[in-house]
């Protein structure tokens, strides 16, 4: 499974987002830290979720941290995170 689909599989059973879009940005980083051959090393990530209401910014990026898990946070270099209600 690549690391893009994981993501997103984490995330809609996490949150149950009634928005979800998963974007693998890393051929836009060629050349610079972190970049691996075959991408799936940097991601934008847009989420809708009732999940977040009530949360401040930072509790609403720990919670997208702890869904996603140390194993695959360990595995992506960049990831960007547009989080609403």
């Amino acid at each position: 499974m690549s690391v893009t689909q994981e993501i997103a599989d984490r995330l809609e059973e996490a949150f149950a987002p009634s928005e979800l879009s998963v974007v693998d940005d890393s051929e836009s980083h060629r050349g610079h830290g972190g970049f691996r051959e075959g991408g799936e090393s940097h991601f934008n990530v847009k989420i809708r979720s009732a999940h977040f209401k009530g949360l401040s910014r930072v509790a609403r990026h720990r919670a997208v941290h702890d869904a996603l898990g140390p194993d695959l946070i360990g595995r992506i270099h960049a990831l960007a995170l547009d989080l609403d209600v």
